[in-house]
């Protein structure tokens, strides 16, 4: 990384030196392309000091990606005529961001080992090297995945969770990836950044809860108002609010703070105090930063083995939004 990008001290808090079941392994491209990690490294803490929003955008890609058809660099690919690709499904486009980051990357990786390093690959990188500008900690990537060739918009709303999910709705879906409760709390800390546009909270949060009206009684009347005064009832759809109030572009637990004083944003955050096994986690996460650290690194490399492309699967892709 250039040094005078780094304004806060790295902290590797898991760290896994072997492959694993899945055919990935940390230090993959070592002998093949040993500058990789320095490359996006170095993209990554350049667009963010330009634009800090863009860390929690970079971290939801990849989040994105590994739950619709694995982490196989599909949330990547253009559509064309005939397919719609995930890219531009509704909970996609216009609200993620950081494509052109990931091609800057893509680019310099060609120019240095053409050929070697996946886009995939790259996403996942970029996703802790995201964490670590936001958050100052940071976590071993295993590399290994390759491209896959296809993208469909209908995969999307199978995969995905919409903000209204409840936490029964959310803990069979992250089961159904072979992600815990556990896993899937600490996940939701990366809402600790980002914004989220009105429309994704309004009707059932603030204007309509359970189609009778009024706000939903476990928000915070305080923080319903702030919001209220930001997004009116006529929803207009290029208004965005903080995700989280207290350290909006700062990776931490201040996030499962808001959800212990009501002040989630999103139902599907929210609801993570309405069960019990899951607001014991929130409280744990709240109370102690380190421990949340180190399991939300764990989480991000399990999450990264989902359905992955290995061996002669799939492709090395030459530009990420086209299939060779």
């Amino acid at each position: 990384m250039e040094a005078s990008l780094l304004v806060i001290p790295l902290v590797i808090l898991f760290l896994s030196t072997s492959a694993n079941g899945h055919g990935l392994m940390v230090g993959y491209y070592s002998q093949t392309c040993p500058e990789a990690e320095d490359i996006i490294s170095e993209t990554v803490a350049k667009a963010v000091k330009a634009n800090p929003g863009v860390a929690a955008s970079l971290i939801r890609m990849h989040f994105h990606d590994c739950f619709v058809r694995g982490c196989d660099g599909s949330i990547l690919l253009d559509s064309i005529e005939g397919n719609t690709a995930e890219k531009d499904h509704p909970a996609n486009n216009p609200s993620l961001r950081g494509y052109d980051i990931i091609d800057e990357a893509k680019s310099k990786l060609e120019a240095k080992c053409p050929g070697v390093v996946s886009c995939a690959d790259v996403v996942a990188l970029a996703a802790r090297d995201s964490a670590y500008q936001a958050g100052g900690f940071s976590w071993a990537v295993e590399g290994g995945r390759r491209d896959g060739r296809i993208s469909h918009q209908s995969d999307v709303s199978e995969n995905l969770p919409p903000p209204s999910f409840d936490v029964n709705q959310l803990t069979r879906l992250f089961a159904s990836k072979q992600l815990s409760q556990e896993e899937m709390v600490t996940l939701s800390g990366a809402h600790s950044i980002g914004v989220s546009h009105c429309a994704s909270f309004t009707g059932d949060r603030l204007y309509n809860f359970s189609g009778r009206g009024g706000q939903d009684p476990s928000m915070d009347s305080h923080y319903a108002l702030q919001l209220k005064a930001k997004c009116p009832p006529s929803n207009p759809s290029n208004v965005v609010v903080q995700l989280d109030p207290l350290t909006p572009t700062n990776l931490d637990v201040k996030y499962y703070v808001d959800l212990q004083y009501k002040r989630g944003l999103l139902k599907s955050d929210q609801t993570l105090m309405s069960n019990d096994a899951a607001s014991r986690q929130v409280n744990i996460n709240a109370q102690y930063a380190n421990v949340w650290r180190k399991n939300f690194g764990r989480a991000m490399v399990k999450m990264g083995t989902i359905d992955v492309l290995t061996g002669s699967q799939g492709e090395i892709r030459k530009q990420c939004h086209a299939p060779n």
